[in-house]
């Protein structure tokens, strides 16, 4: 009798972890709440989704950045806004190293699906791990 509890336990829970990570629910969020609320943070690098960007005066190149976070104990906004944030945290970088003030025509490319957006951004989420795929155009703009 033992055994058999134990065993189904043991199934049960194998089970559940299968579950948890084979989940991939697709999302599109908002960007203006994360770069509000971020905006200290990202200081120094304006960031135009979609086609909402001034014309630049240069660019340096397309750039992508592929980002994961744990999802655990979180919802899936507030883990697919914080890996949106790492993902624009890499391009600040970015364009602080090529010479940019802006990162402009961004857009997701999450799994390699491209989803356009002046406004939201796309992000998968998991049971265990959210992530994003943004890709951008590092740029100099007046």
């Amino acid at each position: 009798m033992k055994i058999t509890f134990v065993s189904l336990f043991l199934v049960s829970c194998a089970l559940v972890t299968i579950d948890a990570q084979a989940r991939d629910t697709r999302h599109k969020f908002d960007v203006a709440p994360v770069l509000e609320k971020y905006a200290d943070r990202l200081e120094g690098v304006a960031f135009y989704f979609g086609n909402t960007a001034p014309k630049a005066t240069r660019t340096m190149g397309e750039f992508q950045s592929s980002k994961k976070t744990n999802a655990f104990n979180k919802s899936d906004q507030k883990a697919c806004e914080w890996a949106l944030l790492s993902a624009l945290l890499s391009f600040k970088q970015r364009a602080l190293n090529e010479g940019g003030n802006a990162v402009v025509a961004m857009w997701s490319n999450y799994k390699k699906n491209r989803f356009e957006s002046d406004t939201q951004f796309e992000c998968g989420a998991g049971g265990l791990m959210a992530g994003v795929t943004i890709k951008g155009t590092v740029a100099l703009i007046e």
